[in-house]
């Protein structure tokens, strides 16, 4: 018999195309929407169970004690784990199950894994459940095709990556999932166009500020003190001074769109006075609170203390310039930039099998929002860990949302080539 070589477990994933999308609409039709965290147990234990018949040790480690978690809404993740036939290297490819709402405007069932025109429909498909797909059947296929493979391979479905990763990959790595020695190198099959290798992000800063007034009657107002007026204020001083102080900075970072190679804020909402479930008239009153939610993305080249004071300055130059101006700044979610090494092991690694597979190039990019490599980066203290799978990022968390068959078919493929030659490359 010939002897088994990578053109081999490149065969055998031609030959799974119909289960690769199979595999595919089994998962989207696990309905696993975040908030409120639906369905991750069952969606977990089909994966394991699916596994465990393929010869992998497979755990649940429910993020216990985790933001969302509770006997109703378990955070139930799954870690499986095929180790070869000699010691080596652990190659693991971690996706989140978790998708968010539906929302209005779609014209194919959300959770009916609709195949037409060569892709797979439905929430999820896009984000991230075809990338999961596509990362088994490479895995499988290189245990399937013979081939002598030593080291590990693992596979995880982890949640509430939508909602800061705290019950998936964050819970695991303050338990030494993600670190070295027990992994070594890690991709994460988001999609982020299949000729691209994601080797970071920007940072964040979610923060609430709020402006305090005085309630007065609506027909005296200058008995009291407008909250509203005073936000007023600071979302002039924000266009004056810290949106053009923005639009200044640029990063080497490879971040796409072009657009967020600079540093940007999103005001997420704004709300003063009466509460906005009231459907009769309103009280006459002058607001004594406002509250504003910001949406800070940073640069690597910027520090966390200057982001958060650069703001901080202009409340306070306003609190000494405005008559009566008062403010709370409360910190909501914080993550610092990563980016990991383009041409370390797994993203020239996962760089020459695009090349390879697709014939071209791949292109470095980072992310302009954050991803579970955060948690890999700062907790598990991992740094050979990049993004990399099948999906156009425009798609996630839009209505029809879509992958592409011949794109998962190809990440597949790729995927498997580089963890091929993570476990089998010598190491320093």
């Amino acid at each position: 018999m010939t002897a088994p070589t990578l053109q081999t477990v490149m065969d055998l994933i031609d030959g799974r195309t119909d289960e690769l999308v199979a595999l595919t609409q089994d998962l989207i039709r696990f309905p696993t929407v975040n908030p409120p965290g639906e369905a991750y147990r069952p969606c977990a234990e089909y994966i394991g169970e699916r596994l465990k018949k393929r010869g992998f040790t497979v755990e649940y480690v429910r993020g216990e004690g985790s933001p969302g978690d509770s006997d109703a809404y378990p955070r139930t993740n799954v870690i499986a784990r095929w180790t070869g036939s000699e010691p080596g290297p652990c190659v693991h490819f971690n996706s989140h199950i978790d998708v968010v709402e539906v929302g209005a405007g779609w014209t194919v069932d959300p959770f009916g894994g609709e195949v037409k025109d060569g892709r797979v429909y439905g929430r999820g498909a896009c984000d991230m459940k075809g990338g999961l797909a596509a990362s088994i059947i490479a895995v499988e296929a290189l245990i399937d095709s013979g081939l002598p493979l030593p080291g590990a391979l693992e596979i995880s479905g982890t949640v509430d990556e939508e909602s800061g990763g705290y019950g998936g990959v964050a819970y695991l790595a303050e338990r030494g999932w993600f670190s070295e020695p027990r992994v070594n190198h890690v991709i994460i099959p988001e999609p982020l166009n299949v000729d691209r290798v994601c080797i970071g992000h920007r940072g964040v800063w979610w923060a609430e500020i709020e402006t305090k007034g005085r309630i007065a009657h609506g027909s005296m107002p200058f008995l009291g003190d407008s909250a509203i007026r005073h936000m007023g204020a600071v979302m002039q001083a924000f266009e004056d001074k810290l949106y053009p102080a923005m639009a200044g900075r640029h990063s080497d970072m490879p971040v796409v769109p072009e657009g967020a190679r600079q540093s940007t804020m999103n005001i997420n909402s704004i709300h003063g006075g009466q509460g906005e479930d009231f459907d009769g008239l309103p009280a006459p009153c002058v607001a004594d609170s406002s509250r504003m939610i910001i949406d800070r993305r940073f640069l690597i080249e910027e520090s966390l203390d200057d982001v958060k004071g650069e703001v901080k300055a202009i409340l306070d130059g306003l609190a000494a310039q405005r008559h009566g101006f008062r403010y709370e700044m409360r910190d909501l979610f914080q993550v610092a930039p990563s980016m990991a090494d383009r041409d370390g092991p797994v993203a020239s690694t996962t760089a020459a099998a695009i090349e390879t597979v697709l014939g071209r190039k791949a292109q470095f990019v980072c992310s302009p929002g954050t991803y579970d490599q955060k948690h890999i980066d700062r907790i598990g203290k991992l740094k050979d860990c990049i993004a990399y799978g099948p999906g156009v990022l425009d798609l996630a968390h839009q209505p029809d949302e879509w992958v592409g068959i011949e794109d998962m078919t190809n990440s597949a493929k790729v995927m498997a080539r580089a963890a091929y030659d993570l476990l089998t490359r010598k190491r320093g």
